[in-house]
């Protein structure tokens, strides 16, 4: 069985970053599929994501 592109970008991400590795992770592969999901997400909607998220600030215009 091949694996597919996302399958690719799953275990690729799934190689966790120093600061993760110091946090402890049950499940890379789990943790790596949700980055990639709400990672997606944004390109997709960067509109709609900007306006959901309570991490991003208002832009200046309003907007």
């Amino acid at each position: 069985m091949s694996e597919t592109p996302q399958d690719d970008r799953v275990a690729e991400r799934a190689g966790l970053l120093p600061e993760e590795v110091a946090a402890g992770s049950a499940d890379p592969e789990a943790q790596a599929e949700a980055i990639l999901e709400e990672s997606d997400e944004r390109v997709d909607d960067p509109e709609g994501t900007r306006r959901e998220s309570g991490q991003t600030p208002d832009r200046a215009d309003g907007q």
